[in-house]
């Protein structure tokens, strides 16, 4: 099998996009008695209508170019490329300040327990309901490595689980916080591994891309099979080499897709050609999200460029 070459793969970094006015002559007029004006009157203003989303390729930098193009009080607005780090680093310094700032955020993410947090109602949908977040694998896994396709079949988990490998993240490694989690959460990784036995060190690439998120399923994974003996390698990539990894057999197993919504241009080009094993956790979110001291509830709210 066929392994990915890292140095001809563009990394990314999940999915956040960021409206900010943060440093502009106007941001440091936003405030009065107190409180963050955020009016939707001024805001456009405010943030002198620009939008940063994060990398290119990743899916919700389409869901959100597709959100500036269905809502017509968006016309006139910019959506600038970014990336996760600078917009969580922009969103801290507006909190502090007490700025305002639109990101598009999602849940699992340590940021909603760090802050205090509230998404925008998406009156059209632009940015999907409730997510999933997928297994698939490549067509012959089972055959080839049936006890590991059984491992990876079985493994599900709940959005605190996540969130909780994710904010240790921030002062440990996420192979040292996902390990932390393997060893206080033993029964549950037990339903996952019953009745398999265990190899002496099969090869195992396991897709996945950059994002907090997907750090903390993939390692988490990556640990269980290995203490199933299996050489595991776990590659970050762009959500679109993730899907053609699996479908080419580049790659063996990602628990990164998300769908419906987020990766479903990726998921409709690469269907025939993978085994979707289904949810491995359900809950997630992605959307317009504020923090909460902003006068603002929905995207409607916002007022086109004059």
């Amino acid at each position: 099998m066929k392994k990915l070459n890292l140095l001809n793969i563009t990394l990314g970094i999940f999915v956040t996009l960021l409206l900010t006015g943060c440093g502009s002559d106007s941001a440091t007029d936003t405030k009065n008695n107190g409180e963050v004006q955020g009016s939707s009157s001024n805001l456009g203003e405010q943030l002198n209508y620009k939008i940063t989303g994060i990398e290119p390729g990743a899916g919700t930098t389409e869901l959100a170019r597709n959100t500036l193009e269905e809502y017509e009080n968006l016309d006139g607005w910019e959506l600038l490329e970014s990336s996760t780090a600078g917009m969580l680093s922009s969103l801290d310094k507006a909190i502090k300040n007490e700025e305002p700032i639109i990101v598009t955020g999602w849940t699992p993410h340590w940021m909603f327990a760090n802050y205090d947090l509230k998404y925008l109602e998406d009156p059209k949908g632009t940015f999907g309901g409730i997510e999933n977040i997928n297994t698939i694998v490549r067509k012959g896994f089972k055959k080839e490595m049936p006890d590991a396709y059984k491992i990876v079949d079985r493994f599900y988990w709940e959005p605190k689980d996540m969130e909780e490998v994710m904010f240790a993240a921030q002062d440990i490694s996420f192979e040292e916080a996902a390990k932390n989690w393997v060893e206080k959460n033993q029964d549950q990784v037990a339903e996952w591994t019953e009745g398999t036995e265990k190899v002496d060190g099969k090869e195992i690439e396991l897709v996945s891309t950059p994002w907090d998120t997907e750090r903390a399923s993939g390692n988490v994974l990556k640990i269980v099979l290995e203490q199933q003996g299996y050489k595991v390698t776990l590659t970050p990539v762009d959500p679109v080499i993730m899907f053609q990894a699996i479908a080419t057999g580049e790659g063996d197993v990602s628990v990164a897709p998300w769908l419906p919504a987020t990766h479903a241009s990726f998921y409709e080009q690469y269907k025939e050609d993978i085994v979707d094993l289904g949810e491995n956790l359900t809950g997630a979110k992605i959307g317009m999200v504020v923090p909460k001291y902003m006068h603002i509830d929905s995207i409607e709210d916002l007022q086109p460029k004059e």
